[in-house]
C-alpha cells in the first residue's frame, strides 16, 4: 500500500507541478548556471546509497585558496527562496518513482554520518527514507539531531498508511505556512562524541 501510494502521488504531483518545474529549471538556468539539478550520494534504506536530487540553490563561488566558500555564502536570494518553500526538494519526485525515497520517511541525510548514529539512532535506516518525515512535521530544523531520531525512530515503529497520510497534510501545511526553517542547520558531529565529551 506505500508503494502503491508513493507511485500514485508522486506521479500525479510531477504531471502537476511540471510546468512550475520547467519555469524553475529554467530560473536556475539563467541565475546560477549549470548544472540545474544538484547530485548528491546520500544513504538509503539499509544505509545503502543512491543520488538524491534537488534544483540548485547554490553558487560556484570559491576562496583564494580555490576551495568552495562554505554553503552559508553561496546560497543566493532566489536559492533561498526555493528552500523557503521547498521548491528546490521537487526533483526528488523523480527518487520516489525510482524507489530510491518514499514519499514519507527518515530524511536522508549526509554519507559521513552513517558512523556517527548510536544503534538506536541507526534504526531511522531500516525503512527507506522520505521527502518529508515525522520529525520533519515535529520540528523541522528548530529541534536538535538527538530529537530528531528519535523521531524518526519513532515514525519506524509506528508507521502506517494513515499516519503516512498525516504526515502528508501536515507538510503541505507546513510548507504554505513557511514553518520551522532554519537555514543555517548545524552539521551532526555524534551523539557518542557528545556523551565523551561531557563526561
Amino acid at each position: 500500500m506505500k508503494r502503491i501510494l508513493d507511485i500514485f502521488v508522486s506521479l500525479s504531483l510531477l504531471i502537476l507541478m511540471s510546468p512550475a518545474m520547467l519555469v524553475i529549471a529554467i530560473l536556475v538556468k539563467y541565475k546560477l548556471g549549470a548544472p540545474v539539478i544538484f547530485r548528491q550520494q546520500r544513504p538509503g534504506l539499509n544505509g545503502q546509497p543512491f543520488y538524491l536530487y534537488k534544483f540548485r540553490s547554490m553558487n560556484e563561488r570559491r576562496g583564494l585558496n580555490g576551495k568552495l566558500l562554505p554553503d552559508a555564502d553561496r546560497v543566493t536570494s532566489f536559492g533561498l527562496l526555493l528552500r523557503k518553500y521547498s521548491l528546490d526538494e521537487l526533483p526528488q519526485l523523480f527518487n520516489v518513482l525510482k524507489g530510491d525515497l518514499s514519499l514519507v520517511g527518515p530524511r536522508p541525510l549526509l554519507m559521513e554520518y552513517l558512523p556517527l548514529y548510536s544503534e538506536e539512532q541507526a534504526k531511522r535506516h531500516m525503512v527507506r527514507p522520505g521527502i518529508t518525515g515525522w520529525a520533519q512535521v515535529n520540528g523541522r530544523n528548530t529541534i536538535t539531531w538527538e530529537e530528531k531520531f528519535e523521531l524518526d525512530v519513532w515514525y519506524v515503529h509506528h508507521q502506517s498508511f494513515f499516519l503516512d497520510l498525516k504526515i502528508i497534510l501536515l507538510t503541505f501545511k507546513k510548507v504554505l505556512r513557511s514553518e520551522n526553517i532554519n537555514l543555517n542547520e548545524p552539521d551532526f558531529t555524534g551523539t557518542k562524541k557528545k556523551e565523551r565529551e561531557s563526561g
